[in-house]
């Protein structure tokens, strides 16, 4: 009875012990699921952290993209803006588009052409070629006074372009038997002209001396050219000049600087 007891014991023992030993084994098995599972947890985790970062780094690149795309818009109207303005100050106060009539300024300017003038000039001195506002003529009595000539409803009482020969102070004086221009005793070299003078106009008793705050103006094309010797033209008030022409710009085949250089 007690080996059988005993067995009994041992047999329920050693149940016990494998009941102890299957329940390690389960509980061991759950840590290591339980452990998995964490890893996972935290793989998963892991995993929507770095799906967040990505998120954050794609709308922080999204935003940056945005930012700077904005900043280009920007920049461009601002220089958009500024090359506007400046070629509106350009040509508002320093260039001035002007349309060439007529073929008295041949063979520099032809009718058609189109010049740029410009209101900031010095002088204006010997050579420059001048638009005028040809509003009123002006001329010399016996005494050398000025006196004033009305030119209403003359075809002469418009805009005109002209160059200048003599200049305040200066005398001038025409040789018509030689087609020569003399300035203060001197006879001009003019390579810029088409055509000789033959005629003085009969306006003025040469030689004459221009008057200060005035000019005397020819056409290139000097058998052609309605200038200071006509009589509905005269010497040119210092007033009536709008401004000098600098540069030829149509036809852009014919793209030409008008500054003269006085030798």
């Amino acid at each position: 009875m007690a080996d059988e007891t005993k067995n009994t014991t041992e047999n329920t023992e050693t149940e016990a012990v494998a009941e102890a030993v299957e329940d390690i084994e389960d509980a061991a098995e759950e840590l290591i699921e339980a452990a998995d599972d964490d890893t996972e947890d935290d793989d998963e985790a892991a995993d929507d952290e770095s799906g967040d970062e990505e998120e954050e780094e794609e709308e922080e690149k999204a935003e940056k993209k945005e930012g700077n795309f904005i900043n280009d818009v920007i920049e461009i109207v601002e220089s958009t803006l500024l090359t506007v303005f400046v070629i509106i100050m350009i040509f508002t106060y320093l260039l001035h588009p002007v349309n060439v009539v007529g073929s008295s300024m041949n063979n520099t300017l032809f009718d058609g052409n189109r010049v740029f003038m410009t209101t900031v000039y010095t002088g204006p001195h010997y050579g420059d070629i001048l638009v005028i506002n040809n509003d009123m003529a002006y001329f010399l009595d016996e005494n050398g006074k000025v006196i004033e000539k009305d030119i209403t409803g003359s075809g002469l009482k418009e805009c005109i372009i002209k160059r200048v020969i003599a200049e305040p102070g200066q005398t001038i004086d025409f040789d018509v038997d030689k087609e020569q221009v003399i300035v203060d005793g001197k006879v001009l070299d003019e390579p810029y002209i088409r055509q000789t003078v033959i005629s003085d106009g009969g306006n003025f008793n040469f030689p004459i001396t221009v008057p200060e705050g005035y000019y005397f103006v020819m056409g290139d094309n000097r058998r052609e050219s309605a200038d200071s010797r006509n009589g509905e033209v005269g010497l040119i008030k210092k007033e009536q000049i709008y401004g000098k022409a600098i540069v030829k710009y149509s036809p852009i085949k014919e793209f030409k600087f008008l500054f003269f250089k006085n030798k």
